[in-house]
C-alpha cells in the first residue's frame, strides 16, 4: 500500500520560510518522480514543483520560481519543499504527489495535505 504523509505545514508571517516534508511507503523510492501540488479556498489544485528521477531534475512553477527549492533523500524516502520569501498568495493546501518515473505521466499516489498559511 503505497503512503504519502506530508508534514511541516503551519502559520508563518510574509517574509518567512517553511520546509515541507513528505514521507513515502508501500513503494521503491527511487522509481518515482515526485511532485509538489497546492490548493488554495476556492480555487483549483495547482502545480508547484517536480522532482524527476533518475537524473533528479527540478521544475517549478513560475509564481514560486527563485523562492521554492524541492530536492529528495532517496535514502529515506522523502521529498521536499523548501519554501522561502513566502507571500501570503502561498496559502494553500499542499500535496505531495507521485508517479512512476519514465512510465508514467501522472501522478498516482497523493498524500492527504498540510495545510501552509502565510500572514501579511
Amino acid at each position: 500500500q503505497v503512503q504519502l504523509v506530508e508534514s511541516g505545514g503551519g502559520l508563518v508571517q510574509a517574509g518567512g520560510s517553511l520546509r515541507l516534508s513528505c514521507a513515502a511507503s508501500g513503494l521503491t523510492f527511487s522509481n518515482y518522480a515526485m511532485g509538489w501540488f497546492r490548493q488554495a479556498p476556492g480555487k483549483e489544485r495547482e502545480f508547484v514543483a517536480a522532482i524527476s528521477w533518475p537524473r533528479g531534475s527540478a521544475d517549478y512553477a513560475d509564481s514560486v520560481k527563485g523562492r521554492f527549492t524541492i530536492s529528495r533523500d532517496n535514502a529515506k524516502n522523502t521529498v521536499y519543499l523548501q519554501m522561502n520569501s513566502l507571500k501570503p498568495e502561498d496559502t494553500a493546501v499542499y500535496y505531495c504527489a507521485a508517479r512512476r518515473a519514465l512510465v508514467a505521466r501522472q501522478y498516482d499516489y497523493w498524500g492527504q495535505g498540510t495545510q501552509v498559511t502565510v500572514s501579511s
